[in-house]
């Protein structure tokens, strides 16, 4: 890496600026339009920013990323005027700034797009765009001018290069399409910063294109992207530079170039991560569910295939291909329409998630949040919720036994909480997924089935719930893996199924399981040639 200049920026960058142009950071450019330096913030009896440079050009993305609790949010709620700094100073366009709220934050040109959308889903496209700020009809203040509002949402629309009606309400756009409405959103209050947290963790990689397609707009424009992620793969191929903070401090901040995935790894973590699909061969044992003719549509195709004990079984497809539909379908969530589940060669009613538990069955659904945990109850009690009649004696739950459950699991799985009364909403990304793991695990179900189990963890904590899933399949657990990350499916799978328009369009096994497979089959293509 550079050494640093007096601004807190890298020396002798040598950036390929192929993504936007000339602007920014050229021979003769400007100086930063963003600057923070020596930012500390600490709440009480965790010091959660420690001396943190920052440094942001027009017309670049930078790359924020970390492990979960390594500052990356507080960092980026003081820049959004949520959070008040302790000490340090921010510089933009070489004034210093005073960012005490929101609202500051905003007429200084900073907006952050988040995780969760933040769209009325009844208005449509051109109200969600300019609910900020209306335009109202001249000298009727309270009458919004609709012409206006569809004009100037159009531009914005047009900027981006996507062909989004202004007039469609957003609850009929896909998920990629209403994440473009938030970027647009934020783009009507004259933003010159964007912060885009975790912007693709709901797209496939279809959609992901058309949000990178957009990125790449803004940034042509000087738009300056702050792009936060734990898809290193993603930051590789859309981010000019990389700041990674570890335990509250920057530990790098350099041109992407100058860094490697597993340097990158390597920083965030503070060790080395020898493979990130680290899974110990499992002896594959006699066939534990067997899907026959299963209809998840009335006028759909049968699904049928076999999961084995100790067999990790892949299923892989683009969003809405009819993966996760087939998932809720087997624990009893998702309507069926014919066929039959057999476990253990005898048929079993799944018609519901309480007799799917009771036939051997456990499943991590696709948002912890809002249907793997009850985020106002603690750690011990989350982990308890499967088996309460199991802890229960005439109704009332045993304290010590549901004590006892939680250490046992907080122990087996490595999960970090000061104490198993923490509320769970207060842990990290991936220490939330491992209290979803053993929830499930106290039940000690034959089949689980995994919706999208790293969604939105750090790429440390995503080793380790692979190494569990290892595990799993090591003690003799059948296991259904689903998720849109394809490297993460070919790499943890022993077989692969590959789902097109609610249909198993093709099966991948050996050296067969492959990126480039994966994909020619999800869009409709077959298995083998280019």
């Amino acid at each position: 890496m550079g050494d640093k200049t007096e601004d807190g920026t890298e020396a002798g960058m040598g950036l390929d600026i192929g993504l936007r142009g000339n602007a920014g950071m050229d021979a003769g450019g400007t100086g930063p339009l963003l600057k923070m330096r020596g930012i500390c913030k600490s709440f009480p009896g965790v010091k959660a920013l420690d001396g943190v440079d920052f440094a942001l050009w027009p017309g670049e993305v930078h790359a924020l990323i970390g492990e979960n609790g390594a500052g990356k949010s507080t960092l980026i709620k003081i820049l959004a005027g949520v959070y008040r700094m302790d000490s340090g100073r921010i510089v933009i366009d070489g004034r210093p700034a005073a960012i005490a709220s929101p609202r500051q934050a905003q007429e200084l040109g900073i907006s952050v797009v988040h995780q969760e959308f933040t769209l009325v889903p009844q208005m449509t496209v051109a109200e969600n765009i300019m609910l900020p700020d209306m335009p109202s009809v001249l000298g009727l203040g309270s009458l919004v001018d609709k012409g206006a509002m569809a004009a100037e949402s159009q531009r914005i629309l047009d900027d981006l290069g996507v062909g989004i009606s202004v007039s469609a309400p957003v609850r009929s756009l896909t998920v990629a399409e209403q994440q473009i409405v938030e970027v647009a959103k934020a783009l009507s209050r004259k933003t010159r910063i964007l912060v885009m947290d975790e912007p693709t963790a709901a797209l496939s990689n279809v959609e992901v294109e058309r949000l990178f397609d957009a990125i790449r707009a803004l940034v042509s424009k000087g738009i300056a992207v702050v792009y936060i992620s734990h898809k290193l793969e993603e930051v590789f191929r859309i981010s000019h530079r990389i700041t990674v903070l570890r335990d509250g401090r920057a530990v790098a901040s350099c041109p992407i170039s100058d860094l490697t995935p597993n340097e990158v790894v390597k920083q965030m973590v503070g060790r080395e991560l020898t493979s990130m699909y680290d899974k110990r061969k499992a002896d594959i044992g006699p066939c534990a569910m067997e899907v026959r003719d299963l209809l998840l549509d009335p006028a759909g195709t049968p699904v049928s295939f076999t999961v084995h004990a100790g067999e990790i079984l892949g299923i892989a497809g683009l969003m809405g291909a009819g993966q996760i539909q087939l998932a809720r379908a087997l624990f009893g969530i998702g309507r069926t329409y014919g066929g039959e589940v057999l476990l253990r060669g005898g048929p079993v009613n799944v018609s519901s998630p309480d007799k799917a538990v009771r036939c051997g069955i456990g499943m991590v659904t696709e948002s912890r949040k809002e249907e793997g945990l009850v985020q106002l109850l603690s750690v011990s009690r989350n982990i308890a919720l499967t088996v309460l009649d199991r802890l229960s004696h005439l109704g009332v739950v045993s304290s010590w036994a549901e004590d006892a459950l939680a250490a046992s699991k907080i122990d087996e799985l490595g999960i970090k909480t000061p104490t198993p009364k923490q509320p769970v909403r207060n842990l990290s990304g991936g220490n939330q997924q491992k209290v979803v793991l053993a929830k499930w695990l106290a039940v000690d179900p034959d089949v689980m089935i995994m919706c999208e189990p790293t969604r939105g963890i750090d790429v440390g904590a995503k080793a380790e719930i692979y190494r569990l899933i290892g595990d799993m399949a090591q003690s003799g657990k059948a296991v259904l893996l689903i998720s849109s990350e394809i490297l993460e499916v070919v790499g943890m799978s022993d077989r692969v199924l590959v789902m097109h328009s609610g249909r198993v369009v093709g099966e991948l096994t050996g050296d067969g399981r492959t990126q480039e497979a994966v994909m020619r089959l999800a869009t409709g293509g077959s298995a083998v040639g280019a």
